[in-house]
């Protein structure tokens, strides 16, 4: 009877989705293509700081991170394969490419290594993604800016990493919000990176030939710097979306406290980064019942909540969340159909 009741409570478990395996020795490996702005900076040391205390408290055995030193896609690749040979038992992704790394993250399947993608994501099957919905965000920023601009006018796009999931999803919602509100039109579009520096060299380049512009759609990390580029050009300060950037969240309360300045923020937070490695950690514990795809929401202030959290923000950081494990059992749960 006893030994009944344990085989009914083990049947249980399963059922419910409660791991059973001990992770305590697994490695999961990091394999991120790009650091070079605020946004990556702030990824890493949210991944540091949760990856430490598991290895310290023995979840799991080893959290490696390894940055590749350019944004290629066969630099990833080959990253990855290098990760497979050294026996990682899991591998937490940002990806150069939604689909041009899918090979390399085939092996990694096949070779029996749990594979979970975030921010960049993989289309791999066989992968899991941690994701948010930039479609939707890239279409709120132009039904924000309908409500600061409600005559229409003329737009600059900046857009993010060339090539990655990201820049393409928010393009798209970019695209549908114009499409929604026919009062806008996109006049000139150039390529920021995410980073402040890059998206104001851009802008001051196209800005001289570029109409009168009444607002900047882009995607993070570049409000400031597009800021600073219509400032010296001594152009007409247009209403920017920005991304959740502390400089850009400054200058934002300095604008609204010398003129009542209005916008919208809204980023993925870097921390989702601590949320993909116990996404891994979860699979390696033996959950079946995890979906491939979960979707996370993205942060967004608004202009009665921006000056609240600007405080919390580092200076040079981005606004943030360290997921726990409980966190990621939570989206599990709400992700499960």
């Amino acid at each position: 009877m006893k030994k009944l009741l344990v085989l009914t409570a083990l049947a249980a478990m399963l059922a419910s989705g409660t791991a059973l395996a001990d992770t305590s020795g697994k490695k999961i490996a990091f394999s991120n293509n790009y650091a070079g702005n605020s946004w990556r900076q702030a990824m890493l040391d949210s991944y540091g700081i949760v990856t430490k205390k598991a290895v310290a408290d023995k979840i799991v055995g080893a959290a490696d991170i390894f940055t590749t030193a350019d944004k290629e896609v066969p630099t990833q690749a080959a990253q990855v394969q290098n990760l497979i040979l050294q026996g990682y038992d899991a591998i937490v992704i940002n990806a150069a490419s939604p689909d041009a790394l899918n090979g390399a993250i085939k092996q990694a399947c096949d070779a029996g290594i749990t594979v979970v993608s975030f921010d960049g994501t993989v289309t791999e099957p066989c992968a899991y993604r941690v994701v948010v919905d930039f479609k939707d965000m890239g279409k709120q920023e132009v039904e924000q800016m309908a409500k600061f601009q409600p005559k229409g006018g003329n737009l600059l796009e900046i857009r993010g990493l060339a090539g990655t999931s990201i820049d393409d999803a928010i393009h798209a919602g970019i695209l549908e919000g114009v499409a929604a509100h026919p009062e806008f039109k996109i006049v000139g579009s150039v390529t920021g990176d995410w980073d402040q520096t890059t998206a104001q060299k851009a802008v001051a380049t196209i800005l001289p030939s570029l109409p009168d512009v009444v607002g900047i759609v882009d995607q993070g990390g570049d409000g400031y710097g597009a800021a600073q580029a219509f400032a010296a050009a001594g152009k007409p300060r247009p209403t920017i979306i920005m991304g959740n950037r502390q400089d850009e969240l400054k200058w934002w309360k300095e604008q609204k406290d010398k003129d009542g300045y209005k916008t919208w923020s809204a980023s993925i937070a870097p921390g989702v980064s601590s949320l993909a490695f116990w996404v891994a950690q979860q699979v390696l514990d033996g959950r079946k019942d995890i979906p491939h795809d979960l979707l996370v929401p993205y942060l967004a202030f608004t202009q009665d909540d921006f000056e609240a959290a600007l405080p919390k923000i580092k200076e040079g950081g981005v606004a943030t969340h360290e997921y726990t494990q409980e966190d990621a059992l939570a989206a599990i749960k709400a992700n499960i159909k």
